[in-house]
Order: C-alpha cells, then structure tokens, then sequence
C-alpha cells in the first residue's frame, strides 16, 4: 500500500512539473513560431524526363526557382482594389467580392443534347428506350442522375463561402505557403488553352475545400472537386455541389449490361465532356480519404482520371494538362487521437460543429503551418503517347517469392510484381482492358509526383527521432543537433521542407503540436528530457514519421537488405566492427533488394510504372554509397573500380528499358560479380544505418507478426473477420512486447493482402461472400517458420 501511495505521488508530482513546463515554454520565453520557407531550397516538383520528356522543358525556367513563397491566407488592404482605414476592417469582404467567377454555363441542356444521352433516350444504345422504355421517362431519369452528380454553382454563395473561409483559415492556420513558381507554371500551362486537370493527395477533408479557395485567390476560377459520396450527408453534398462538387452516381457502379448502369455511365460521361470543353479545372483525389482502411490508391479517383483518358482518346479534346497536387500539414486537422477510428459520412451539422471546435481550440492549442504543393504540369496526351513503350511482363507475387520462401529455389526472376489492390469500378470496367492498365500506372505515376514533392513537415522528423532513435528519451540539447542534422539529410536527397526559422524556436514549436504524445522532464543539470509517452501514442508517431519514408526510401531498403545479407553470417547484436568485416558482392545485394521489393507492398513504395526493379536496385545501391554506408573493396588481381581504361564490350550484350541508363556499368553483369562492398568503419555509419532500417520495421514487423499469428487464427474467415483478428493480436502483443508502432489497422490489412498475393492465404467464393483459407503449402508449422525467418531477416532489433 505505501509503494503504491508514494508512485501515485510520484505521477502527480510529474503530472504538475510536466503542465509547468508546457505553460512556461521550457524556461524560455514562448514565441509566436511562424515557419515559413525561404527561397533557398530545393525545387521539387519536375515532371518526369522518361515519359514526358517535351513538358519537362517547355513548361519550366530556371528563373522560376528564385520567386520564393507566399501565404494565400495573408489578404491586407493592398490586396484590394480600395485604401482607407475602413477598408483594412472590410478586406476579407471586398477581396472575396474581386474574385473573378465565370457565369454559369448552361451545362444540363447540353449534357442532354449530347449524343451519348440521346443514343440512350432513342434506344440506339443498350438500355434506352427502344427497349421498353418510354423516351420520357428516360429524360426524367438522365435529370435525375445528373442533379445527383453537379449542380449549377451560385456566385453569391461562393464569395459568402470564401469570405467565411478565409477567416476560419487564418483562425486555425498559422500559414498556407504556396510557390510563387510552381504557381507560374500552372498559369503557364493554362495558356495553351486546355483544360487544367489537378491530381492530389488526400491527407483531411478540408483538401477539397482548401484547394478550390487557393485556386480562385490565384485568379484560376472556380475549382471543381471530385468528392466521395460515403464523406458526405445528403444535405452536405447538395451545398458542396453548389459550390462546384462534383459526386459519381451510384448506378454508374452496376454491371455492365444493367441498363440503369449504362444511362448512368452514358450521363457521367456527358458531365466530364461537357466539363471539359468548357476548360473548367478539375480537381481528383488519388488517394482513399482519410479514415478509409484499404488500398492506398482510390478506385473513385482512378473512375474520373479514366473518363478524362477517354475523352483524349476519343478526340473531345486534343490534349489536357495534367498537375500533381499535394498538401502537407504540421498536423493533420480533425484528426482524431484514436487510430481505429472507421470512415463516417460527415453531415452538415457535424461539420458546423466541427469548425466551432476548431474556433474554440485556437486560443488553447498551437496552429498548425500548411503547405501546398503544384508539381510541374504535363501533357497527357504526351504521357499516353510514350507511357505504353515502358510496358513489359509481369509476374505474381505467388510466381516471384513463394519458391524463395520456402527454399525451392534461389533465382530472383528478372521481371516485375503485378500487384493491384485497388478494385476497378464501373466506369472504368467499361474501358479497354489497355486502357484500364493505362489508367493504373498513370495513377500510380502522379501519386509518385505528388509525394516527392511533398514537404515534410517538422513534426515528421521529430516523430521519426523519437520512435526511431530515442524512444526511451532525449536531452533537449541533444534533441537539437538531431533535428538540425536530420533536416539537412532531408535536403541533400532533393526533398524540401516546411519550415525554417531557428532551431530551438521551430523544436519548442514542433514539441507544442506534439505534446499529447510527448512528455517532458526536468533535470537537475537545468536541461530537458523529452520522452515519447508509452503506448497507444507510439503509432500516431510512426504514421507521422511514415510521412519522412519516401526521402530516405531507397536508404531504408538499401539498408534492411544488407541486413537480410548479414543475418546468415554475422549475429544481430555483434559489434560493427564484425559486420565490417564480411565482404558483400554486388549481385547477392542486387538479390536480397529484388526480394525486398518484391516483399513490400506496391501502396508504400510507390515505384514509377517507366522504372524498372533493375534500375531502382542500382539506385539503393548508388545511395548507400552515396552515404557513406557502403565502401568499395578492391579484390586482389581485379580491376580498380575507378579503371575506366581498358574496358571491353561484353560479349552478351543485355538490352534494358529506356529507364535503365545510370552512371554505373551495372549492365555488365560478368563484371558485376568481381564488385565487393564492405560496410563504412564511420563513428556515424552504426547510428545511420539503425535508423534507416527502423524506418521500415513498423511495416516488417507487422508482416512477421502476421506469420506468427497463422497457426493462431481462426480460418477460414472473410477478409474484414481476419483482419480483425489479426489487429487484435497486434494489438496484445503491443501490450506484451511495447511495439506499438505496428498496432495499426492498415498495417493489418497490407499484411493480410501481401499474405494473400504471395500463397499463403486463398480466397475462395462461398454462400456468404469470399471467404479466406490458410494455403495447404503453410498449414505445416515448418512453412510457416520459413515465411517467418525470411521476413525477419530484415529486420534490425
């Protein structure tokens, strides 16, 4: 009883030093941080030089990288038309009032002289009234259908929204930076005359009404934006659509011979034809909203990306320019604390409710810093034109891995993984099977943009130094060096980020944001401990630090396959010094990379469609030495890898893809095997390459906890019973073993798909829908161990 009275008054001793410490800012005085980026960074954003090699030159000038950045929400009275006292009270008012909106265009009568619908109304098409159906009614029904798609926007109602907006905006926002040059680039592709076609990411709700208001302040007009009818109540949808939102019908989903799915396609079709010739901007979302547990790339998103192929390719329009958009935030707003939290329809009301919580916050809680980011347009008819020359065979995951795994084989097959989970909708089953192929990687090529050119953000790599380098606690001091040395690794991979100003102003800003998932500790010598709070906090770190993953992406798997390679020879916990030793040979790298790779899923690397596996193994293998992490060691009587002078044409010659030419000799693979490697003796290079590897071990460790979990499940089951049993044993062991980082939902469900592809569990059809079977391969406990062995051989402990 006297222990447990004297660690109750121990916790609320440190309960009231840590409150303290938040309201006193660390002994310092608190400032008002305002992060904010200069001009000298790097520009992110070019369009790739494979694939749309013409853009890549035409709509950039190095001229451009010097304009420097500007805060959409900073309206004063010099931008206005007007000068006056009064008018510095009234600027948010009359700058909504200049805001140029074009007049609506009559679009519902042309939607219905159209002659896709007027194939429909006549019967000359599947589903018209030429079979059985009255002309009338079908009219009656393609207005329906329509109104349930797009409404006439209201001018009024716009600059009301704008106005009310632009004030909630600077309540709840620090700043919204935008680029002066990537703007300029955008402006320049619109004077070619073709419609304008905007690709995001989807990190909150407020995405789709935060960009339409960026555009219309930058003198684009008014944005529409593509929403997810399961985000929006009925009520909420018919003010969005109002304000220029666009929603797919749900009988657009059915077969394809349901007549109501064709007047539904043949309408939607119509819609995007019509919006399209009348060169409004378009705003998709490729990515699932937030909250949706499932694949990362959105099936929506790719059914209105098709239409827009489909209208090129039909001749509507000559061409579209196509823009990859993404916006970052400090911290995501509206996002609940709770990780397992399911997607709900967000009602009017809830909404209201939502935004006055936010009001209510300002005073009591820090403000976030936003970033929006416009990558270089591109032409799509360009992209079509030399996209499909890239395309080669493809393999399942089942094909390339499973002899691996269980030892039947050692030989990686050189060609690539054909992994897709994102389900195709109606209207995109409608499209050729080339074309829906097309679709896909063009998806999965903008996404790639969107995220290169995403900055990250400080809370990204103070979550990423917390989970990863100091979970059991940091002196601020020290804390200071890592922020500092972690952001200039960032820049030197040519990924910017969203903030600058000084270092222990932007720490105590960032440690504000997260205070709920950090505590800090005096100590007697005057300085801080900061120590990441244990338990279900440690996964809403690891999702902000998964958004540093893709700077250091080929580092981290660079660096897990080395580990793989040293597992069999040198033990985990050995000194450095020892693992230095062992040479490593350039093809049992290329190898364990490949299997990497091939392990992980399509949703976190993300690879471009026109990169091949080769290519990306010798770049990870470029950037490990580029780092410093791998050094090269010249074997007796072989050539010096600096010896340029006497080198030979092979006598094989191994023709690659237009995306294989690197620095290296790397198609030469007879003196590929003469190429050994050791690891750096730098004081630095042990620290480094822990962190590279623990950047990927949420993923990996969920993977080999699913392996553990396959004698324990209860099978056969349907997909969402698994994955639900599977989450809860993440969940115990998080509680057993502390790895919390792995407790997620979505790390579930790619563990139980990545499982699925690879053979270890079938899905088979069944009265009650699909339902999952343990393979008969794994159902011995001896396979189950190989599947486990291979996976943790990546992983560093």
């Amino acid at each position: 009883m006297v222990t447990m009275l004297e660690a109750r008054l121990q916790t609320q001793q440190r309960n009231s030093q840590e409150t303290g410490l938040w309201s006193s800012g660390f002994g310092m005085k608190l400032e008002a941080v305002t992060p904010f980026l200069g001009k000298y960074r790097p520009f992110v954003g070019r369009c790739c030089q494979t694939c749309t090699p013409k853009s890549w030159e035409s709509l950039f000038h190095r001229s451009i990288m010097d304009l420097g950045f500007c805060n959409v929400i900073l309206v004063k009275e010099e931008n206005t038309r007007f000068r006056g006292w009064l008018v510095r009270r009234l600027c948010y008012f009359l700058w909504s009032l200049e805001q140029h909106i074009p007049p609506c265009q009559d679009a519902p009568q042309k939607i219905m002289e159209s002659t896709g619908v007027q194939n429909v109304i006549s019967g000359r098409a599947p589903g018209g009234a030429g079979e059985g159906q009255v002309p009338g009614l079908v009219k009656k029904e393609v207005q329906r259908i329509l109104g349930h798609i797009q409404a006439p926007f209201h001018p009024f109602l716009l600059r009301l929204f704008s106005w009310a907006l632009l004030r909630f905006l600077n309540c709840v926002f620090l700043n919204v930076q935008l680029h002066k040059g990537q703007m300029k680039m955008v402006h320049k592709a619109t004077q070619a005359g073709l419609p304008l076609i905007l690709l995001s990411t989807h990190k909150s709700l407020l995405d789709g009404i935060l960009m339409p208001f960026v555009l219309l302040s930058q003198g684009l007009g008014v944005l529409r934006v593509v929403w997810d009818p399961r985000t929006c109540s009925p009520t909420l949808r018919a003010l969005l659509k109002k304000l220029g939102g666009l929603f797919l019908p749900p009988e657009a989903n059915l077969t394809l011979d349901s007549s109501e799915g064709v007047l539904a396609r043949a309408v939607v079709h119509a819609a995007m034809e019509q919006l399209l010739v009348s060169r409004q901007p378009l705003l998709i979302f490729l990515e699932e909203p937030p909250g949706a547990q499932g694949p990362r790339l959105s099936a929506l998103g790719q059914t209105w990306l098709g239409l827009v192929v489909q209208a090129v390719q039909m001749g509507v329009i000559p061409d579209a320019m196509l823009v990859p958009v993404a916006i970052t935030y400090d911290l995501v707003p509206g996002a609940p604390c709770d990780v397992y939290h399911s997607l709900v329809p967000l009602g009017l009301w809830t909404g209201a409710l939502a935004v006055l919580r936010s009001l209510w916050s300002w005073g009591h809680s820090p403000r976030v810093c936003v970033r929006v980011h416009l990558a270089q347009p591109f032409s799509l008819q360009e992209y079509t034109t030399n996209a499909r020359s890239c395309w080669g065979s493809r393999q399942t995951l089942e094909q390339l891995l499973q002899p691996i795994v269980l030892g039947q084989c050692n030989v990686v097959p050189d060609t690539e993984k054909e992994q897709e989970w994102t389900p195709a909708t109606g209207p995109l089953l409608a499209l050729k099977e080339e074309d829906q192929l097309l679709v896909r990687r063009l998806s999965r090529h903008v996404l790639n943009a969107s995220v290169t050119s995403s900055a990250v953000m400080s809370t990204a790599i103070m979550a990423a130094l917390l989970l990863f380098k100091h979970q059991k606690g940091v002196f601020l001091s020290q804390l200071l060096g890592e922020f500092s040395w972690l952001t200039e690794e960032t820049l030197l991979r040519g990924f910017d980020v969203g903030f600058s100003g000084q270092l222990r102003c932007l720490v105590q800003h960032t440690l504000s944001l997260l205070r709920a998932h950090v505590a800090l500790l005096r100590v007697h010598q005057g300085d801080l401990l900061v120590v990441p709070r244990p338990g279900p906090g440690l996964t809403r770190l690891a999702r902000l630090s998964a958004e540093l993953l893709p700077a250091f992406l080929s580092e981290a798997v660079g660096a897990c396959a080395v580990r793989g390679l040293l597992a069999g020879r040198v033990p985990p916990e050995g000194p450095w010094e020892l693992q230095g030793i062992e040479l490593l040979s350039q093809n049992e790298l290329y190898r364990q990379i490949l299997l990497l790779l091939h392990l992980l899923p399509q949703d976190l690397l993300l690879l471009q469609p026109c990169q091949s596996s080769y290519c990306y193994c010798q770049e990870v293998l470029d950037r490990l030495i580029q780092c410093g992490l791998l050094v090269a060691e010249e074997t007796p009587g072989s050539r010096a890898a600096c010896d340029t002078g006497r080198q030979r044409l092979s006598a094989k010659l191994l023709w690659k893809p237009s995306g294989d030419f690197t620095d290296s000799d790397s198609d030469d693979f007879e003196e590929a095997e003469g190429r050994y490697f050791r690891l750096s003796q730098q004081s630095r290079c042990p620290d480094f390459f822990l962190f590279l590897c623990r950047l990927l071990s949420p993923l990996l460790q969920a993977f080999a906890q699913a392996a553990t979990f396959l004698h324990q499940g209860q099978l056969p089951d349907t997909e969402s019973g698994y994955t639900e049993q599977l989450l809860q044993f993440l969940q115990a062991t998080a509680q057993e073993e502390g790895f919390f980082e792995c407790a997620d939902p979505n790390l579930a469900i790619s563990a139980v798909w990545t499982f699925r592809d690879l053979g270890v569990l079938q899905q088979m059809p069944s009265p009650a829908g699909p339902m999952l079977y343990l393979s008969p391969t794994f159902t011995s406990r001896e396979n189950q161990e190989k599947l486990e062995q291979f996976i943790r051989q990546f992983i560093c402990s």
